[in-house]
This record gives structure tokens, C-alpha cells and sequence, in this order.
């Protein structure tokens, strides 16, 4: 399965708003997936080798488990309660370094498209 042009900027840009509204940077998604770089075009390679080996439904899974991996450090230094306060009212703050908007894309993704298509790569 291969990504067209059109979804991997669909998915670059739905990464990058769930960067922003965990209050994450490209660098640090980059740690959790192992790789040195944290520019966006290594960051989505990385992610076409999940989608590569289990479609959408592997890319879900993995940006699950880091964000699991992120709620389990926060619990462990006790700033979970804060973030989770604050989230009830509005998203996170996002981080100074303005990482996630390296290619100038919308970042308003039609969820609902990324669902049919998570939903269909599970069927398949």
C-alpha cells in the first residue's frame, strides 16, 4: 500500500495539529521513533514504513503508543493533573519552537476522511 501525494499530506498535517495539541515538537516524536532527524521529511518516512507494513491502522496504533509512552511520563513526574486540568478548557500550549509548521500546511484535517480510510485499510 502506497501512500498518494494528497494522503501524505493529509498525514503530515493531522501528525502535526496532534503534535501541537499534546504540546509536543517534531524532535520529540523523532526521539520516539528512533530516528536522528527530526525534520519532517524523516518523520514521515518513518511513518510510510508503518503504513507500509499495516496501513492505517499500524500508523494509529504507533501514534497510540507513544502517546500512551507521553501520558506515562507525565504520571511519573506528576504533570498530567495539570495538563489534563487545563485540556478540559482548551488544548495544551504548544512548545516556542513552532516545529510542526515547517511546511506551511493547514493544519485543519478532515478527521472524518482519515477514519474512512484507517477503517478501510483495517478491512483489507
Amino acid at each position: 500500500m502506497k501512500l498518494t501525494s494528497k494522503e501524505e499530506k493529509e498525514l503530515t498535517s493531522f501528525i502535526k495539529d496532534w503534535l501541537r495539541m499534546h504540546g509536543y515538537s517534531q524532535k520529540d516524536l523523532a526521539f520516539e521513533l528512533n530516528i536522528t532527524s527530526s525534520r519532517t521529511s524523516e518523520i514521515l518516512k518513518k511513518v510510510k514504513e508503518f503504513h507500509k507494513k499495516g496501513g492505517y491502522f499500524n500508523v494509529a496504533k504507533k501514534l497510540i503508543e507513544i502517546e500512551q509512552n507521553w501520558i506515562n511520563k507525565s504520571l511519573e513526574s506528576g504533570n498530567l493533573d495539570k495538563q489534563l486540568t487545563s485540556s478540559k478548557t482548551s488544548y495544551p500550549k504548544e512548545k516556542e519552537s513552532h516545529s510542526y509548521s515547517q511546511l506551511d500546511l493547514n493544519y485543519k484535517v478532515d478527521i472524518d476522511l482519515l477514519m474512512d480510510k484507517m477503517a478501510k485499510d483495517f478491512k483489507e
